[in-house]
C-alpha cells in the first residue's frame, strides 16, 4: 500500500508539472503576442513593419485567461497528495519543540486528521459544484467551453487528494500510538 500510494502521489504532481509547465508557456506566448501587437500599433518600428505585425494576426492568446484559472487549479489539487504524504505543508514548531516526542507525534496526527477532514469537504463541495455546473450549462466567456469540465479535472485531483490524505491520517495516528513510522516523517524547522 505504501508503494501504492507513493506513485500515485507521484504520478499526480508529474502530471501538474506538466500541466502548470503548459500555462507558463502559454502565459508567455501570450505575453509575447501581447506586446508585439502593442509594439506594432506602437510607430517604433516604422509603419511598414508596424503594419506588418499586426497584419500577422499576433497578439494575446484569446481566453488565455481562462485556461490558466482552469489549469492552476487542477494543478494545486494534483500537488497536494505529494506535498500530503511527505509531510511537507507549512508549519510553526516554535513552541512545540520543547514538547516530547510523543506529544509531539500526536500534535502531528491531530493536525494531520483536521486537514484530512478538510480536505474532504473540499472535495465534497467540489464535486457538488461541478454538478451544478454541468446542470446549469454554463460556459466560459471568451473559449466557450464548459465550465464543468475545469470543475471535474480539478474533482478528480481532489479526489486523490483525499484518498491519500486518509491515508496520511491513518499513518500520523499509527506512528502516534506505537512510535513507529509508517510515513516520512515531517522535517520541521531548520534553525
Amino acid at each position: 500500500m505504501p508503494v501504492f500510494m507513493d506513485r500515485l502521489a507521484r504520478l499526480m504532481a508529474i502530471i501538474g508539472g506538466l500541466v502548470l509547465t503548459l500555462l507558463v508557456a502559454l502565459t508567455c506566448l501570450s505575453v509575447l503576442g501581447r506586446g508585439l501587437n502593442t509594439l506594432g500599433h506602437s510607430g517604433l518600428v516604422g509603419e511598414g513593419l508596424g503594419a506588418a505585425l499586426i497584419g500577422s494576426g499576433v497578439g494575446p492568446v484569446p481566453g488565455d485567461f481562462e485556461v490558466v484559472e482552469a489549469g492552476v487549479a487542477f494543478a494545486i489539487f494534483s500537488f497536494l497528495p505529494f506535498c500530503q504524504l511527505q509531510g511537507g505543508h507549512a508549519t510553526v514548531d516554535i513552541f512545540t519543540q520543547a514538547l516530547p516526542a510523543r506529544a509531539n507525534r500526536w500534535l502531528i496526527a491531530f493536525w494531520e486528521v483536521v486537514l484530512t477532514l478538510a480536505i474532504w469537504l473540499i472535495t465534497l463541495r467540489l464535486g457538488a459544484g461541478m454538478l451544478g455546473k454541468y446542470g446549469n450549462g454554463e460556459t466560459t466567456f471568451l473559449l466557450q467551453f464548459p465550465v464543468w469540465w475545469a470543475y471535474a479535472a480539478s474533482f478528480l485531483a481532489a479526489v486523490v487528494a483525499s484518498v491519500i490524505a486518509g491515508y496520511c491520517a491513518w499513518g500520523r495516528l499509527a506512528h502516534a500510538a506505537t512510535g513507529v513510522p509508517r510515513l516520512p516523517q515531517p522535517e520541521g524547522a531548520v534553525h
